[in-house]
């Protein structure tokens, strides 16, 4: 519902059609596929009082979290190092985000998504599987289906997911080496106003994306275990999840966005009486 209010805000209110705004709707929307994703379905199973997903349901949903995901990431080094320009660059931002090259870059975030996404899913599903049909885990993550497979042919994908984890840790970083540069910019302004709500918007940002990749790289880089383990479990419950309240937090002390939502439920409001 969050996600849904800040993209119907975002689109409706003519104020909010800028490009800061235009990644977070982006952000938004990539958000709720992501949750969208896995949750629906462990919701129907638990309800039904089922365990089952059928073989083309497991490969859409690896497919559509892995583009989710992947897409994400991309998406938000772009708005950090959005921010960094119009921070630390401030004369240069007109120039170096145009409206042209944030949707392109957005546009290459999507693509790249989907080209890793497309990846993975070839790679993870050409195995050959033998072993038990239960997969330990509330949805089809890759690593379990990995320990399905007949041969160490999965040493490929291992592999692959492995370096996805690197870049990840990289681009981690380059977000962590703009925001730095962003903090002490901010540092030498004397109005503390504008310090607390450069500190209110970055903050929240880095502890969630933080919290995303750590749990990531702990469930994506542990020693493989034939055991079932409730950890893993509960890791998968906040990797796939936790990226859903990004834009929430991000919106948080955002003025704007709290003015356009109550512009919107008034206006509905008053359109329905």
């Amino acid at each position: 519902m969050g996600n849904l209010l800040i993209i119907s805000a975002t689109a409706l209110d003519h104020h909010l059609h800028t490009l800061m705004y235009f990644f977070l709707m982006n952000l938004s929307i990539l958000d709720l596929g992501s949750i969208s994703v896995t949750i629906p379905k462990s919701m129907v199973n638990s309800h039904m009082n089922t365990k089952v997903i059928s073989y083309h349901g497991c490969v859409t949903q690896v497919f559509l979290f892995v583009i989710f995901s992947s897409t994400d990431l991309a998406l938000l080094i772009i708005m950090a190092y959005d921010r960094y320009v119009a921070i630390c660059q401030a004369r240069h931002y007109e120039i170096v985000m145009n409206g042209r090259a944030c949707v392109q870059m957005a546009a290459c975030a999507w693509i790249s998504g989907i080209v890793y996404s497309a990846m993975h899913t070839g790679n993870t599903f050409r195995l050959p599987f033998c072993q038990t049909n239960v997969i330990h885990q509330f949805f089809c993550e890759i690593p379990q289906l990995l320990k399905l497979a007949c041969s160490d042919s999965y040493l490929s994908e291992a592999g692959l997911l492995a370096f996805g984890v690197f870049l990840g840790l990289n681009f981690f970083v380059f977000i962590i080496v703009f925001y730095v540069q962003i903090l002490k910019t901010v540092l030498r302004i004397p109005a503390e106003q504008v310090q607390h709500k450069a500190f209110s918007t970055c903050l929240p940002h880095l502890i969630v994306i933080s919290l995303f990749l750590c749990i990531v790289f702990f469930a994506y880089l542990k020693p493989t275990s034939s055991s079932v383990s409730n950890m893993n479990r509960l890791m998968g419950v906040f990797y796939s999840s936790a990226s859903s309240d990004e834009s929430n937090h991000l919106q948080h002390e955002d003025k704007e966005i709290k003015a356009a939502l109550k512009k919107l439920i008034v206006w509905s409001l008053f359109t329905k009486n």
